[in-house]
């Protein structure tokens, strides 16, 4: 049976955090290191407003270029010394994902776009539901104080029937089924074992993470218009690839962790 999934932090399950025993306890707190992954093409006029404002309690953050033909890297590299830079060849969102997703050292990961449609302070509303017991956090538009300014109502009108229909074949009762900002420990990654290349990652990522009845808690989250640049998704052949997805996934088993050394 799938784990329910959350609408509000309320939910999460109710053992206590290490962070919360040790604090008891008067010991020193563990937090976990977080590594920020960015996937960038052309971003190079996005990067002054979201890089700044990462957390800076962030590990790390790495940006995962996919040929962009602007400054990206040196804009990236002149905005923070520490970032981490990883050029990725193959084309796609989901591609440049594997390869932060390979590259990242942290306990957790959270991806965030470098359009500026996504709002870096709220990722410790994130980091703070995997402490509190979630497995993943999935950035929500549609749940109370969310919302959206860059949906047209035709992607909205797709993205509602891919949610429902994810909810129908899956189980769980997610609101928002096609938005990229999420955070999930890192020691999932083998489980979610993303091998797809385009925008449907986030899907695939939904819904094997339902298949593999991981802790997952929505979060509300705001998408707010790109700032500069034109937007690499196509809603019908990107809309196209989810669906393909969603189907594909239904008759194929969970991953295996004893592949991956895990018990």
């Amino acid at each position: 049976m799938n784990a329910p999934v959350a609408n509000s932090l309320s939910y999460i399950t109710k053992v206590p955090a290490p962070d919360a025993i040790n604090l008891a306890l008067g010991r020193p707190l563990m937090m976990p290191r977080v590594s920020f992954v960015v996937p960038t093409l052309n971003e190079a006029k996005n990067l002054p407003w979201l890089l700044p404002r990462i957390p800076t309690w962030a590990h790390e953050v790495i940006i995962v270029d996919g040929r962009s033909t602007d400054d990206t890297v040196a804009v990236a590299r002149g905005l923070r010394e520490d970032v981490k830079v990883v050029m990725e060849p193959r084309r796609g969102k989901g591609a440049a994902l594997q390869a932060g997703f390979r590259a990242a050292t942290g306990d957790i990961i959270v991806m965030i776009d470098a359009d500026g449609s996504m709002v870096p302070e709220e990722a410790i509303v994130f980091v703070g539901a995997l402490i509190a017991g979630a497995d993943l956090v999935k950035g929500s538009r549609f749940l109370q104080g969310a919302g959206t300014d860059d949906m047209s109502t035709f992607r909205m009108l797709g993205n509602w029937g891919l949610t429902m229909m994810v909810r129908m074949l899956y189980g769980g009762s997610f609101s928002d089924l096609c938005y990229g900002y999420m955070a999930f420990w890192t020691k999932h990654v083998p489980t979610l074992n993303c091998d797809c290349d385009g925008f449907e990652i986030e899907t695939l990522i939904n819904v094997r993470a339902l298949k593999n009845e991981l802790n997952i808690v929505e979060v509300a989250s705001f998408e707010a218009p790109r700032i500069s640049g034109l937007s690499n998704l196509r809603a019908i052949p990107d809309g196209w690839r989810v669906l393909k997805t969603i189907l594909r996934e239904k008759v194929r088993s969970p991953v295996s962790l004893v592949a991956y050394g895990y018990p």
